[in-house]
């Protein structure tokens, strides 16, 4: 009976060892399941948050990164666009009616300046006038008398050299009237420069619409007709000078696509074409001033931006996204992705506080991490490959991918340390 009694103990042992071994597995299991879930990982923020770390938002962009040819260089007014206002003489500025910034249109009157000069010109003007009246009366008189001479000189000798008295007379005045009258002439288009010619101030205006970049006057300057008083440039046919070296300039066309980015544009693309190649070197660089138009032309650009430019000579697509959409951990590669709501995590915690449940259901963000692969990168954009399929229209994180990278490693960092 000894013997049944100490079996049936060994017998409660070993059972009760292959349970706990059983439990062992399942945990094993368990933390191996949790462990692959994390390997994908998410991270949950409020809206607060996301709006703090400036997470945004977009898609795959099909770009050609790999047939390119890499290209510095300046955007660049062409002249017709560039003006600097001056007057044909001197004077005294009166008023001035534009601050630096300021868009003024072709013919607006930009300052007013008074001018003795000018004044002299009027008065040169009103003494030609007078001696054209009198030539012209001369000259009726003479007509009139070279017209009776001639009659007698078919009929007396002694009259014929009258008559050619009278010709000579009539042909200087007849001069005289013509010079005079171009000198009239010249003064009237030095007078319509100064606008009305009646007026004691005359308008400086601007030649060529566009904005005013210098005032280099104030109001009593003593100005002449040597001095440049305001700067003015239009904007709008902007285009960029790049220069391409000696060993790619064959592969160079008219018409090929030109992409470049600006920093203070938030790194938007902008887009151009080759309109013109240049036939010369550029002093010693060996290299050829290559010109393109600019398809933004309301993007807020100056002339002088440095830009790092793409000229496109193939059609090699690729998926890019910016860089900033590229998070590393561990040796990889990640993207996020906003996770769809789920409406089961509502009720899943219905029981607990209502406050808790509204930052955690109501407001909070999803985001999932994504394995990527990544290829070349030009001009802030990487050709990115996804290892395993995202669904359609999945709103992919392009800037703040480091954030939420950071926010997860964190908290994994923080549930290691609680365990």
């Amino acid at each position: 009976m000894k013997i049944n009694q100490s079996y049936k103990y060994l017998i409660a042992i070993i059972g009760f060892s292959l349970m706990m071994a059983c439990n062992k597995t399942a945990s094993t299991e368990t933390a191996k399941e949790e462990e692959h879930h994390d390997e994908t990982g998410t991270v949950e923020l409020t809206p607060a948050q996301v709006k703090s770390a400036q997470i945004i938002f977009g898609s795959f962009e099909k770009k050609n990164l790999s047939e390119v040819i890499t290209a510095n260089g300046y955007t660049k007014l062409p002249p017709q666009n560039q003006a600097d206002v001056s007057v044909f003489l001197g004077g005294i500025i009166k008023t001035i009616a534009v601050i630096e910034g300021q868009y003024v249109k072709k013919g607006q009157a930009i300052a007013t300046f008074q001018s003795l000069e000018f004044n002299n010109i009027r008065l040169e003007k009103a003494k030609l006038t007078e001696e054209l009246q009198q030539a012209k009366v001369s000259k009726d008189f003479l007509e009139l008398e070279f017209a009776r001479q001639k009659e007698l000189s078919d009929e007396n000798v002694t009259a014929k050299k009258t008559f050619q008295k009278i010709n000579t007379e009539l042909e200087t005045v007849k001069n005289k009237i013509k010079n005079t009258e171009n000198q009239i002439n010249i003064l009237d288009q030095n007078l319509l420069l100064g606008g009305n010619e009646n007026s004691s101030a005359l308008s400086i205006v601007a030649p060529i619409s566009g904005y005013i970049t210098e005032v280099k006057v104030k109001i009593g300057s003593s100005i002449s007709a040597n001095n440049t008083l305001f700067s003015i440039v239009d904007n709008s046919k902007m285009h960029v000078d790049l220069l391409v070296y000696e060993k790619d300039l064959f592969r160079i066309k008219v018409g090929q696509s030109v992409r470049f980015v600006l920093t203070n544009q938030g790194n938007r693309e902008i887009i151009g074409r080759i309109f013109s190649i240049g036939k010369a070197f550029q002093n010693e660089s060996k290299s050829v001033a290559v010109h393109a138009d600019i398809n933004n032309s309301t993007i807020g650009l100056i002339p002088g931006m440095y830009v790092n430019a793409l000229i496109d000579i193939g059609k090699n697509d690729v998926e890019t996204l910016p860089i900033d959409a590229i998070a590393k951990a561990e040796g990889k590669e990640f993207i996020f992705i906003q996770e769809a709501e789920k409406g089961e995590k509502h009720e899943h915690k219905e029981g607990e506080k209502h406050e808790e449940s509204e930052k955690s259901v109501d407001t909070g963000v999803h985001f999932k991490r994504i394995e990527v692969k990544t290829g070349t990168a030009q001009l802030g954009f990487v050709q990115v490959s996804l290892m395993n399929e995202i669904p359609a229209n999945s709103k992919i994180v392009t800037k703040g991918a480091y954030y939420l990278q950071s926010t997860m490693s964190n908290s994994e960092g923080g549930d290691d340390h609680g365990h």
